[in-house]
């Protein structure tokens, strides 16, 4: 279930949001509060996963409030729900950080839609955000940033793009061997044929080795012939 924090200062309106989240299929947890500062500390005590807040509110105002949340949280969601729909209002709601913009009055259905939508993204974020970082002994490689992280010594390795990729495939096939064709088709888009791609694929392996070397864990090893092999959890 979603745990959604409304803040409104019209308690007709947030009772109506309320209670027309709560009936949706699927269903919300709903909590709320009456102006920013109530909702800072709601977000604090509670920590629910979307923020639905007006703007013009008594005591700190939407703004405020989000500027507070932003400053430690940038991953809850939050939408600004309000009348105020001026190009400066709105632009200034996304400098801050939201992630999206509901102009009042709003159907339920409507406002469930765009929470609906905003957590397959979120979603799909971290899950490629997860797909990218590969663990590697006591190593980090994050494949999108071309890095490599020492867990240990926290020392980060600027790496090429096709060292990390190579890296890559060694990490997903580990303990296999990786035919020497299928580097060149995946990082240079040619075969087995190119001279120079082949050797730079030597030079890049090499480079590999001398990082990898301060973990007696993993070796790549060359299979004569055939191609390359990461092994790990070495005896």
């Amino acid at each position: 279930m979603i745990k959604l924090l409304i803040v409104e200062d019209d308690q007709s309106l947030c009772y109506i949001e309320k209670t027309s989240l709560e009936e949706i299929i699927g269903g919300y947890e709903v909590l709320t509060a009456q102006n920013g500062e109530e909702g800072l500390l709601k977000w604090q005590q509670e920590h629910p996963d979307v923020i639905v807040a007006d703007i013009d509110m008594p005591v700190m105002d939407g703004f405020e409030m989000v500027e507070h949340i932003r400053e430690t949280d940038k991953d809850t969601i939050v939408i600004f729900a309000s009348a105020l729909t001026s190009p400066g209002d709105v632009k200034a709601g996304f400098r801050l950080g939201i992630n999206n913009y509901v102009k009042k009055p709003f159907e339920p259905e409507e406002l469930d839609a765009h929470i609906q939508t905003l957590l397959k993204m979120k979603d799909g974020k971290r899950h490629h955000k997860e797909k990218s970082l590969r663990q590697i002994g006591c190593f980090t490689l994050d494949v999108d940033h071309s890095t490599l992280t020492n867990r240990q010594t926290r020392q980060v390795q600027t790496l090429t793009v096709r060292e990390a990729q190579i890296l890559n495939i060694l990490a997903e096939n580990k303990n296999e061997i990786v035919r020497r064709e299928a580097f060149l088709r995946l990082c240079w888009s040619t075969d087995g044929n190119d001279y120079f791609a082949s050797r730079s694929l030597d030079v890049f392996v090499n480079k590999l080795r001398k990082l990898l070397a301060c973990d007696p864990s993993l070796k790549i090893k060359t299979v004569r012939g055939i191609g390359l092999q990461l092994q790990t959890d070495l005896a």
